[in-house]
């Protein structure tokens, strides 16, 4: 099997696209490959880590959640919405969103259900991790924020799921921006066996699906996290200050369970909720992608990931893959903030 193939169970982004369907589709014939260290942009330089905070945080009932988020920019501009993934949280986007909000866009930045202080606002609420309701999640923020559009950006989880929904509601979805390409998950794809090396960059979804692991990881969430950060960005020199600023997001009372249960169902070891079953069937198809979109890779990404060609044929529209250089690993917007903001406003004028 192919890398590309192997990208079929990847844990860090759980794609279901694979080097197959990308032949089964066809390629796009509007995309182009690019490899950049900041393609288009018309911002300045900006050294990583130059902001350290977002200043107080909002919050506001949405669907199940009471959602914290961070808000940048003037209140009429076009909005951005910037989706984390996992083991991070809205940090990834401290330098991304005074960018944006310096071009005139409202940029909306939430915690994901089961990270920082976004809480559920029943006890009762299933601690659910499926693709499908972390979807839904932005989609209720969306509603409640009186958002009819927005350009929406991420990456690992959150890229998952903004491919979502410009895959399911592409008429809320202005333009798309995902780091490592087409990342909806297909269930029976995740069944196939791979070999034995690919099986082993998976190692934490057999941990997580032991009793064993679900307690060593809420014992040892940040040191957990902090290697997951070294293995995904190996050319990455992040300090101790830059990892805690995150690492509180893992304080969360749900936040175990939410991440053990978002690998356990991905390995079809968890049920899903049945509210969400024609969403999972209709994500199952493999939807495409009409919108604008800009896919984004880093040169030196140590999660396993697929080349840029096994996904392109799922973007349908107006479509750029760019390679990002100068050692950038997974955690993409925090480690090139200017070339990821470049690419929302050069995905926002397509």
């Amino acid at each position: 099997m192919s890398e590309n193939v192997d990208s079929r169970r990847r844990g860090f982004l759980g794609t279901a696209v694979t080097a197959l369907a990308a032949a089964q589709f066809g390629m796009s014939g509007s995309a182009r490959a690019q490899s950049s260290n900041a393609e288009g942009t018309r911002f300045p330089a900006v050294k990583p880590g130059t902001h350290t905070s977002f200043g107080p945080l909002k919050q506001i009932d949405a669907g199940l959640l009471n959602v914290g988020y961070a808000e940048a920019g003037p209140a009429d501009g076009p909005v951005v919405i910037l989706l984390h993934g996992w083991p991070y949280d809205i940090h990834s986007f401290v330098d991304v969103a005074p960018l944006l909000a310096s071009a005139g866009y409202r940029v909306i930045v939430p915690y994901m259900r089961g990270h920082g202080t976004t809480r559920f606002l029943s006890d009762a609420t299933f601690r659910n991790g499926q693709q499908a309701a972390a979807a839904v999640d932005v989609i209720a923020l969306m509603d409640a924020l009186k958002i009819p559009k927005a350009t929406i950006a991420g990456f690992d989880l959150g890229g998952r799921s903004a491919c979502i929904i410009a895959a399911l509601w592409p008429e809320r979805c202005k333009a798309l921006v995902a780091v490592s390409g087409y990342l909806i998950n297909n269930l029976d794809f995740n069944t196939m066996p791979l070999p034995p090396k690919a099986e082993y960059a998976w190692w934490y979804q057999y941990y997580f699906a032991t009793e064993r692991g679900v307690v060593g990881y809420g014992k040892y969430r940040r040191e957990f996290g902090k290697l997951i950060w070294q293995i995904a960005s190996p050319k990455w020199a992040f300090d101790d200050a830059t990892f805690d600023r995150t690492a509180t997001a893992f304080d969360h009372p749900d936040y175990v369970s939410i991440v053990i249960h978002n690998y356990r169902w991905r390995q079809s070891l968890a049920a899903g909720e049945p509210k969400y079953d024609d969403l999972e069937k209709r994500l199952a198809q493999g939807p495409l992608i009409t919108i604008p979109t800009i896919t984004l890779e880093g040169d030196a990404n140590g999660a396993p990931h697929a080349d840029g060609a096994a996904y392109a044929g799922k973007f349908s529209g107006k479509y750029t893959h760019r390679i990002i250089k100068g050692g950038i690993g997974h955690n993409l917007p925090q480690e090139a903030p200017r070339e990821f903001a470049a690419a929302v406003v050069e995905v926002d004028s397509y």
